[in-house]
């Protein structure tokens, strides 16, 4: 298992969630985005034809790029041909796991109460999904759970900005997953560069704090 990619995580603290109802909308936000800096993407399964573009990014030795809501081996095992280097599940799937280690992939198994968390781990989780973070109890809640999995790699993801991060980040989270406050499908379909970039620089200026 790629344990290396773990410390480009943490250097990285945010990881765009790219969901979007179309694949020619999540290349854009990845142009858009990796132009203001990001290199770190998630491609949701849920944007058509996901492998495809995992492939077209993954091709890009500067990128880091992973797959999001995997939801069994099939689809892992596709998005790992195209060259994912991390799988995200919102649940807890062992499956998942296996497959993501098989290919010395990083897997992030998802969790929201010390028995699942417990579970994830013993699943083969290398991350630690907290999710949906903000209606599971925000800050205080990845607080609380750090401190019964000291050693747990945590990433918040759902109802996470960049207001609202750096709370995440003192609580114990080793990064942080935003989706729609990053990348605003609206914003994207109108052609608004200059809201995505904005939004960029509020996450770039989080990582640099």
């Amino acid at each position: 298992m790629s344990q290396s990619l773990i410390p480009r995580l943490r250097q990285a603290r945010v990881i765009p969630v790219v969901r979007t109802s179309s694949a020619a909308l999540a290349a854009r936000a990845v142009e858009w985005l990796r132009a203001s800096g990001l290199t770190v993407f998630e491609i949701t399964m849920t944007v058509p034809d996901a492998p495809a573009l995992i492939r077209d990014l993954a091709s890009d030795p500067a990128l880091l790029v992973g797959a999001g809501t995997v939801p069994d081996r099939a689809a892992a095992e596709a998005c790992l041909a195209a060259g994912a280097r991390f799988l995200v599940c919102p649940w807890v799937d062992p499956v998942v796991a296996q497959a993501a280690h098989g290919a010395g992939a990083i897997a992030m198994l998802g969790a929201m109460t010390p028995t699942e968390v417990r579970a994830a781990i013993a699943g083969g989780a290398d991350v630690v999904k907290i999710f949906p973070a903000s209606s599971a109890g925000g800050p205080a809640h990845v607080k609380a759970l750090r401190a019964v999995f000291p050693d747990t790699v945590f990433c918040p993801t759902g109802g996470v900005d960049s207001r609202n991060a750096p709370d995440y980040l003192a609580a114990g989270a080793a990064f942080v997953g935003i989706g729609g406050r990053l990348v605003d499908e609206g914003l994207l379909a109108r052609g608004d560069r200059a809201g995505i970039e904005a939004a960029a620089r509020d996450v770039l200026g989080l990582m640099q704090a």
